[in-house]
């Protein structure tokens, strides 16, 4: 049967296209380009060395941070310890892998925890090397040792793009003399002043990051950047960490960034995030997450890991971040390479938020490196 011709009233055609036009979304906030699009792959030479293998989503066997680097990573940031008990990550591990990184055209990012053991919120611990030393001591120790080693890189050709000082100072470093106390940020600030002035006399181009665990509260934020900005403490980026099971809501953190960027002029970082793409455990070290959904909306699986590790990049974007890096992304289960650096047996309480699966092969997450 032959098809009639139906005729549409223009008018009726007009009306449609002014509700199609009408029900448009507004324009997004225009969002920052990350720059900066980084990994924390501290672990990783202890693990090759104790001979872990790493593949590509397809199986392909490949060099982890070749890998990663095809997956759009620009930016390698290694921690440092002074005198670690098993040797990773002392400044001669560091020099060694420089090279490695530096030798795949990456950025190189060094992480100054200035103790022979992790640092963070709740542990700054000093050298054992430094352990009596007073304030003005510790001035020149941090002075010598970040001049030392920043020009030890740059004597080899692999000057560090970016150092950080310290390692989530929220509330200070080398306890207790650099410990803020009472609101008194005297000692910190002279800390890091000796901290900042030896990385420019080494290459004024490297620039500054000071770094906080403070992306859950703008309040606690400006306590602390107000507090060494006051005292004269200059640094040329912020970074915070964020970790949605500790630091609370995406958009808290995108207000945050925000507020950091505009409060003090300095370009901002997420200098460290990560998710579960399991709840279950590869070694013998209980998880640090263990939770099948440990932030609403993302379950531990790689489906949730991928969406968080999305929505992380995007928050940071909307608030104005250049950087996003993504901590242990290699950390998966070998044994050897725990987390105690005194004890070999230990095992890793991040093998399920690497962005490798227990046999090495890369998770989709990786991909969202590419902008």
């Amino acid at each position: 049967m032959a098809t009639r011709a139906v005729r549409i009233p223009i008018i009726f055609l007009m009306s449609l296209l002014t509700l199609l036009i009408s029900i448009q979304p507004a324009p997004a906030q225009a969002a920052s380009t990350l720059s900066m699009l980084g990994a924390d792959v501290s672990s990783l030479q202890h693990a090759e060395d104790l001979g872990a293998k790493y593949y590509y989503a397809n199986g392909t066997a490949g060099d982890p941070l070749q890998i990663l680097k095809d997956n759009g990573v620009n930016y390698i940031r290694l921690r440092i310890w002074v005198n670690p008990a098993n040797g990773y990550n002392n400044k001669t591990k560091v020099l060694a892998f420089a090279k490695t990184v530096k030798a795949k055209g990456l950025k190189l990012m060094i992480d100054f925890h200035y103790s022979d053991t992790w640092a963070d919120p709740g542990h700054q611990t000093k050298p054992a090397a430094w352990a009596s030393h007073t304030i003005s001591q510790l001035q020149t120790d941090v002075y010598n040792y970040t001049y030392d080693v920043c020009n030890s890189l740059k004597s080899q050709g692999t000057t560090p793009d970016s150092v950080q000082i310290g390692n989530e100072i929220n509330v200070g470093m080398l306890w207790p003399e650099g410990e803020v106390v009472n609101n008194n940020f005297t000692n910190l600030a002279l800390l890091l002043k000796s901290g900042y002035n030896a990385t420019k006399a080494c290459n004024s181009g490297t620039q500054v990051i000071i770094h906080t665990a403070d992306a859950d509260s703008d309040a606690n934020a400006r306590w602390f950047y107000d507090g060494i900005k006051a005292q004269g403490v200059s640094w040329d980026i912020t970074g915070l960490s964020y970790y949605c099971y500790w630091h609370g809501s995406m958009s808290n953190m995108s207000s945050v960034v925000a507020d950091m960027k505009s409060r003090y002029g300095k370009s901002v970082i997420i200098a460290e995030t990560a998710y579960p793409f399991t709840a279950d455990n590869a070694d013998s070290e209980a998880n640090s997450i263990s939770s099948s959904t440990p932030c609403s909306g993302y379950s531990a699986t790689w489906t949730g890991q991928y969406n968080n590790f999305r929505d992380v990049l995007a928050a940071a974007r909307t608030g104005g971040a250049i950087g996003v890096f993504y901590w242990e992304p290699t950390w998966i289960a070998t044994p050897g390479n725990g987390w105690d650096p005194t004890n070999p047996s230990s095992g890793d309480g991040w093998d399920n938020q690497a962005l490798f699966n227990w046999s090495g092969l890369a998770n989709p997450a990786i991909a969202l490196f590419k902008p």
